[in-house]
């Protein structure tokens, strides 16, 4: 899927043309999924494609919407990420946009206790019908 930059940039607020497509973060505590909780996926902002399930997502106190696990392997990438003095794990969608990032720190019981800290401006929630 190639993505239109130019058409990126008007149709995206700037905080998720930052975010999606310049590995940017959001402030922490300001994202609208912080503390949401409503029942339904949360998909690309981008493409569209889904990503997370409500039903995944817990309260890590981090500042950003936390999933201990993605909805469907298919549509996110995992990739090695070093910048900022950081070794870190970076979560992306299929489409190639920036998500968040990965951490071992999420619920023990969960997913082998792992923590996907994801930028709200990446997603758009989908209620649940």
């Amino acid at each position: 899927m190639k993505i239109d930059k130019d058409e990126l940039k008007k149709r995206l607020t700037d905080i998720q043309f930052k975010v999606t497509q310049e590995k940017g973060t959001e402030k922490p505590f300001t994202g609208e999924y912080n503390k949401f909780y409503e029942e339904g996926i949360y998909d690309c902002i981008v493409c569209g494609r889904s990503l997370f399930n409500s039903g995944t997502k817990f309260d890590s106190g981090c500042g950003w919407p936390a999933f201990y696990d993605v909805f469907n392997t298919d549509n996110v990438t995992f990739t090695e990420d070093n910048s900022f003095g950081m070794k870190r794990v970076e979560v992306n969608c299929k489409c190639g946009s920036h998500l968040g990032h990965v951490f071992n720190d999420g619920p023990s019981n969960q997913n082998n206790g792992t923590r996907h800290c994801i930028n709200s401006a990446s997603l758009k929630f989908k209620k649940k019908e």
